[in-house]
């Protein structure tokens, strides 16, 4: 397995200190608001990279922090009115479960800064005492002069970091690269006793003191987002080495790219990003995951409208491949050589993408049961080391699969549609507006898919008891908005004759709510 080290700008064979054990950290969010989807990419892409470690090694333990103490969630308790608890919590669950809905699997730990203050006090004490550290009016501070190879990793001359983002200028600073390890909390600010008085923990000690409490001194990847090089890293690397006796603190660096919107780097700071739940209120979960594979982790991604609906076309046809394998039973459970040459080589997930493209292809050209057989367990395997094409064809496309969200939608788009004549002649006003009677009928037709070939596929047809229930629910809401609501019932064989007193007849699908759109 190669592996593209940011320590040394170069890819390596990967090889682990113990190749009994692998370990990994990768920093977590600051739980403060809701995440966005550039937050969701190392979720993602280092959940594929935990997948592939674990089919290669014995032994894997993956490491993800949560912050749970930091200045921006300080002022998001007191714009609430709350303690920083209920903020951290709040917001800690919505990750996880935005990351759930991604498929991204949980990690083996999640150590929370708040949970390891002593472990952080342990370590800076160990600094001052070293002459790595020093206290200064209340802060303690790490001096970076003390560790010859500060800068290595970013590649920052002295005056690149001084300029650097989150380098906090001070008067009380030695030098004014050096950052601080320690500072002191007022009375409205949460803090914890220590030898340099109430305060709280500087960011980037954080980190070091909760991968070495759970990985040991030198871990083998820690991985996160290239806006986290420097200096969070950096300060990592530095303080950890010199905490640690001159040990190597990672044996491997592996930085993704940052996601753009509309050409820009979307960051909370600024306002420009999407949300990872307003995402999936437009799309399955699977839809934004494939996209934030699609693109090779260490280059940028442009998050688009056009991308998450070609992604969506994209696992539809793959989808459709395994519908038309739902009788063939999967005799082959390992991926292709050349999928796993593709994730070996660097974590190439488009590569690895190109590869499934491939076994779909021969899917639709398979004759033989047992060639299908075999290419739907390559794929279903494929599959479960990126995380995808896991759910069932039928559930994907829908089939029985419309609930009471789709009932709401519908019945909300119908009474609200702008499609009667005001005074003007125009169409303003909806059927509240002019307290239309509505007459609801149910039309129970067995859906056909005849988009391929001449006979008909049923496989993404619903139960009839589970059509008769949703439109009982849907006559329910309909009833509901106060209008007058009059309704009949066909059987499964019916004669329907229809006739318009307008211009029109609308067709509305559920589905529609879920397609991209901003706004």
């Amino acid at each position: 397995m190669q592996i593209h080290n940011s320590l040394t700008r170069q890819k390596e064979p990967f090889e682990p200190l113990n190749p009994e054990h692998v370990t990994i950290y990768v920093c977590g969010p600051t739980v403060y608001s809701y995440a966005h989807i550039g937050n969701a990419r190392p979720a993602v892409v280092f959940d594929v990279l935990a997948r592939l470690l674990r089919v290669l090694y014995k032994r894997v333990t993956f490491v993800r922090n949560i912050t749970d103490i930091d200045d921006k969630i300080n002022a998001a308790a007191a714009e609430a009115g709350v303690e920083i608890g209920v903020i951290t919590s709040q917001y800690e669950q919505a990750y996880l479960d935005d990351l759930a809905a991604l498929g991204v699997r949980p990690a083996d730990r999640t150590p929370r800064v708040t949970e390891h203050v002593d472990d952080i006090i342990g370590a800076i004490r160990d600094l001052i005492r070293s002459g790595h550290a020093y206290e200064a009016e209340g802060h303690v501070l790490f001096d970076v002069s003390s560790y010859p190879e500060y800068g290595r990793l970013s590649g920052r001359d002295r005056r690149e970091m001084i300029a650097g983002a989150r380098v906090e200028i001070a008067p009380y600073k030695r030098d004014p690269a050096d950052f601080v390890l320690w500072k002191p909390s007022t009375d409205e600010q949460p803090g914890w006793n220590s030898p340099w008085g109430r305060g709280r923990p500087g960011w980037h000690i954080e980190c070091s003191a909760m991968a070495s409490c759970h990985l040991g001194e030198t871990i083998d990847i820690h991985a996160g987002g290239m806006d986290l090089q420097f200096p969070h890293h950096e300060n990592e690397i530095a303080q950890s080495v010199c905490w640690h006796g001159g040990k190597e603190y990672a044996r491997y660096w592996m930085h993704n790219g940052l996601l753009n919107l509309d050409g820009q780097k979307m960051a909370k700071s600024v306002g420009n990003v999407v949300r990872i739940r307003d995402v999936l209120a437009q799309v399955p979960g699977e839809v934004a995951r494939y996209v934030l594979l699609s693109a090779h982790y260490r280059q940028p991604l442009d998050w688009t409208d056009d991308v998450l609906a070609q992604a969506r076309s994209t696992l539809d046809r793959v989808y459709r491949a395994l519908a038309s394998l739902s009788e063939i039973e999967a005799t082959d459970s390992e991926p292709t050589v050349e999928f796993m040459d593709a994730l070996e080589d660097d974590l190439n997930t488009p590569r690895a993408l190109a590869e499934v493209a491939e076994l779909v292809r021969a899917a639709n050209k398979a004759e033989s049961d047992k060639d299908k057989g075999a290419i739907k367990g390559q794929l279903l395997a494929c599959g479960e080391l990126l995380g995808l094409f896991q759910t069932d064809p039928a559930a994907w496309f829908g089939a029985g699969e419309d609930g009471e969200a789709d009932a709401d939608y519908i019945v909300s788009k119908i009474v609200n549609l702008r499609i009667f004549s005001d005074e003007g002649g125009r169409f303003n006003l909806s059927a509240l507006d002019i307290e239309a009677q509505l007459l609801v009928i149910s039309q129970f037709t067995l859906y056909a898919d005849t988009r391929k070939g001449r006979r008909p596929s049923f496989t993404d047809a619903g139960l009839p008891e589970d059509a008769a229930k949703l439109f009982d629910v849907t006559l329910g809401k309909f009833k509901q908005t106060g209008l007058a609501v009059e309704t009949g019932r066909f059987q499964a064989h019916m004669l329907v004759t229809i006739e318009n007193d307008g211009p029109v007849t609308i067709m509305l699908d559920s589905e529609d709510r879920n397609r991209p759109h901003r706004g």
